[in-house]
């Protein structure tokens, strides 16, 4: 598995993550990112566009 997937898969579960923590201890709207940053995987099934391996790509080479 190429290292950009690692790191993608390690920033979208930790997204979830804190979403999911903050929505225990702070306030139940936090719910809301984990539910958006689903949203955004499905609609990137589709449409090819990721916004996390877009940036990533500015980041981090290719080949890495």
């Amino acid at each position: 598995m190429k290292k950009i997937t690692r790191v993608h898969d390690g920033i979208v579960g930790s997204i979830i993550a804190a979403s999911c923590i903050l929505s225990l201890t702070v306030s139940p709207l936090f719910l809301y990112l984990a539910v958006l940053t689903g949203l955004i995987m499905v609609s990137s099934t589709f449409t090819g566009f990721c916004p996390i391996y877009f940036a990533l790509g500015k980041v981090m080479s290719p080949n890495e």
